[in-house]
């Protein structure tokens, strides 16, 4: 490895449910969370506004972080990268847009380079909603915490 690959998400909950991305990059289908990597030159908040404006043309507050992975992670993309991720809660300041389904893979098309936003009752989470290592021990520990007390 030679190079370090940060990704910053948004952990959204509204009406008792969290907001999820299901995916299709390189042909990879994937569930995670919204938000994706930090450019040089750009601070970790600026960088997860970004992606929220760029994937759901969304302002958002940036709250507390509540997670970061402590363990080695290497990209199942570049086998040159250690990624580390970096999870904040988040309050939309506005209305979210973009195409949304409450069905998972819900494509009509599975060609190519695809995205849609759904919500997970909270109630249903767990570890198995999301693709990768590292959002999975993200809701594990999310699951344990005070963050989702009072939600069902």
């Amino acid at each position: 490895m030679n190079r370090f690959n940060i990704r910053v998400y948004g952990i959204l909950i509204k009406d008792g449910c969290l907001l999820v991305t299901d995916e299709i990059r390189y042909d990879i289908k994937m569930t995670k969370l919204p938000g994706g990597g930090l450019e040089f030159g750009e601070g970790i908040e600026d960088a997860l506004k970004r992606e929220w404006i760029e994937e759901l043309e969304a302002e958002i507050e940036v709250g507390q972080i509540v997670y970061v992975n402590p363990f080695l992670q290497v990209s199942m993309f570049r086998e040159t990268d250690q990624v580390i991720c970096m999870y904040f809660l988040v309050r939309a300041q506005g209305e979210l847009k973009g195409e949304f389904s409450e069905k998972a893979w819900d494509f009509e098309d599975k060609q190519g380079d695809q995205q849609l936003f759904r919500w997970i009752p909270v109630s249903e989470l767990s570890e198995d909603s999301f693709t990768f290592p590292i959002d999975k021990a993200m809701v594990r520990e999310l699951l344990e915490s005070p963050y989702l007390k009072g939600i069902s």
